[in-house]
């Protein structure tokens, strides 16, 4: 259970240091997320920061069902945000490059499965960091960003729309 809770701090950090790094592209992402136009980059310094701070609380154990509670928040609140643009095409700013895509169901369950864990780690108890941790999240995080890559392919056969 270790890597899995690893995993999610590992993409929790990475997300945020995403919005640092593109913060022009994914201000205006948030924006047509959340309605809110001239808010935009609010928006998005405050998720970077709930990401960041739930990060830490996951990797530190007495605080770790903190931790999932606010990743389950913020997972949930993009997973809604997604629901509430679904069928509409836009660049919901969930890759690393700048990519329009219809927001179909694909989309919407990506942030809606990571609230699941994180809800589900809340429950859990602490338990002690094994060697193998790391390795086992980096190779989760890598399967998650194949994964992502496979969604962002446009109109795949083997994807029903």
């Amino acid at each position: 259970m270790a890597s899995i809770v690893l995993f999610l701090a590992l993409l929790l950090v990475g997300s945020a240091v995403h919005k640092a790094m593109a913060h022009e592209r994914l201000a205006v992402a948030a924006s047509r997320l959340t309605g809110l136009r001239a808010q935009g980059m609010t928006s998005l310094i405050l998720a970077g920061t709930l990401e960041l701070v739930a990060a830490f609380c996951l990797v530190v154990p007495v605080l770790r069902p903190t931790g999932a509670l606010l990743a389950m928040l913020v997972w949930g609140s993009y997973a809604t945000a997604l629901l509430l643009r679904r069928g509409q095409t836009l660049d919901c700013g969930c890759d690393l490059v700048a990519r329009e895509k219809p927001v179909d169901w694909a989309v919407i369950a990506r942030p809606a499965v990571l609230a699941l864990v994180a809800a589900i780690v809340s429950t859990l108890p602490a338990a002690p960091l094994a060697l193998d941790a790391p390795f086992a999240a980096a190779g989760l995080l890598a399967l998650y960003l194949a994964a992502s890559e496979l969604l962002a392919i446009p109109h795949p056969r083997w994807r029903k729309h």
